[in-house]
């Protein structure tokens, strides 16, 4: 089974966690100095927000993904559409090594879609290089060198 994933920025995690335990009913299980995840069961929503990044807001969506195969599936449906796929294999990001690749949409919204292995003491690192740590989190950049991520729009109409 798959899990639908958002990557938040935000200024105040302190303010945010409280904020998001309130609406979930429910403390974030994996909470560090700048990042915290939910995995929540109703919805299935892998939630994570940090501290690391550019402007306050949504930085990427994802698909998480309970086996190798899942991920695959997702590989080959990217490839199949002729979508842009950027593979990173093997990596470590948000404090978990996984199996990841990116692919972006029409408009430039990142979408990760990966298989968690396991639990890392640090926020990033190059499985290469363990003392490499990365300044933002591993959101992969367009050809013109910008994080692809979602803009921060403000509006007083809804939807």
């Amino acid at each position: 089974m798959k899990r639908f994933h958002v990557h938040v920025h935000v200024e105040d995690l302190a303010q945010s966690i409280t904020f998001y335990s309130k609406m979930f009913a429910t403390e974030p299980p994996r909470c560090e100095s700048d990042y915290a995840k939910w995995m929540l069961a109703d919805p299935r929503v892998n939630f994570a927000i940090s501290t690391r990044g550019g402007k306050p807001g949504v930085d990427h969506l994802g698909i998480q993904t309970d086996t190798a195969e899942e991920l695959v599936e997702l590989k080959t449906r990217a490839q199949a559409a002729d979508m842009s796929l950027f593979d990173e294999g093997a990596t470590s990001c948000c404090y978990a090594s996984s199996e990841k690749h990116w692919i972006t949409d029409p408009q430039g919204v990142a979408w990760e879609h990966f298989h968690t292995l396991g639990d890392i003491p640090v926020f990033s690192q190059r499985l290469s290089d363990p003392a490499a740590e990365a300044s933002a989190c591993c959101t992969p950049s367009t050809p013109r060198g910008k994080p692809v991520g979602i803009p921060v729009k403000t509006s007083s109409t809804c939807c």
